[in-house]
């Protein structure tokens, strides 16, 4: 990771909310942000944002998330999310976020990702995915 990423360092992203972003279950009248959408959201602004400090090869990984979700959005409202690095310990990146609905903050909390090198997780994953398959008992 390049060394230029620091504690203060802020991401803004706005995007709108659409139906794929939305909860079903509580009818097409209220079609509102659905909270795993955002935490979604949260997620890929700080991936992009990481990705703009990453090395080749380079990419994160989420390890933790907390927010508290106290606002409704509709169907096609606009949303503000902005973060700023809290800390960099490391290939640890934590974030401090929120989200805004105009002057309405609708989300608050924490982020935290680890930075990794891809070919190295890939390897890692395949040797258990090959670790964890259960070999087939013979035909008889």
């Amino acid at each position: 990771m390049k060394k230029e990423l620091h504690p203060g360092a802020t991401l803004q992203r706005e995007l709108a909310v659409d139906r794929a972003r939305t909860v079903d279950f509580l009818g097409e009248d209220l079609r509102i942000y659905a909270t795993p959408e955002l935490v979604r959201d949260v997620e890929e602004a700080c991936l992009d944002f990481l990705l703009g400090h990453a090395d080749e090869g380079e990419s994160s990984v989420g390890t933790a998330i907390a927010l508290k979700h106290v606002g409704a959005t509709l169907l096609g409202q606009t949303v503000r999310i902005e973060a700023r690095v809290r800390a960099v310990d490391g290939r640890s990146v934590d974030f401090d976020f929120s989200v805004h609905e105009g002057d309405e903050e609708v989300a608050s909390g924490t982020h935290s990702r680890f930075v990794v090198n891809v070919a190295r997780l890939r390897a890692k994953v395949h040797a258990k995915v090959q670790a964890s398959r259960v070999p087939t008992a013979p035909a008889h």
